[in-house]
């Protein structure tokens, strides 16, 4: 009997709010995490449990790092990014449609700030996976693939 080959999931919420008359995505930046840590991530971002959906795990992330509080029906699927690379994972994206409460750093360990951006002006030190990725998902786009050849491109891609 053979094997099957097991990936990772991972959940990003893109939580948008109009302030001023410019879109604004929340965003964290990591700390003591060993992946990417000091730049700019998706406030919520997190893995996916076993028996989980994802639309529940973005849910419970979002509430875990950031105090707000969502429904799984307010997290609408944008975008799935399949990232191959050790291990492989599969990134869903959900807009946060609606929320409660008002964001702050939950988990201090994890993260040393937490700030609105407009969407025009991402950090330049944001994850460059995630920036690629929602400039895709922007432009509606539903499905993306990235391979890494390299340890060191996962800075660049």
């Amino acid at each position: 009997m053979s094997q099957h080959f097991k990936t990772l999931s991972a959940v990003l919420p893109v939580v948008l709010r109009e302030r001023g008359g410019r879109e604004e995505v929340l965003l964290l930046r990591r700390a003591n995490t060993g992946y990417m840590d000091g730049k700019w991530d998706f406030a919520g971002s997190g893995h996916v449990e076993e028996g989980e959906t994802a639309a529940r795990a973005v849910c419970r992330e979002l509430l875990v790092e950031t105090g707000l509080m969502a429904k799984p029906e307010d997290a609408v699927f944008l975008h799935v990014s399949h990232r191959i690379k050790e291990p492989t994972y599969y990134d869903f994206y959900f807009q946060i449609k609606a929320w409660a409460g008002e964001p702050s750093i939950r988990e201090p360990e994890k993260c040393s700030g937490m700030e609105w951006f407009p969407v025009e002006e991402l950090p330049e030190d944001m994850i460059p996976n995630r920036r690629r990725t929602f400039m895709l998902l922007r432009t509606g786009m539903r499905y993306s693939e990235i391979v890494y050849q390299t340890p060191e491109e996962e800075e660049f891609l």
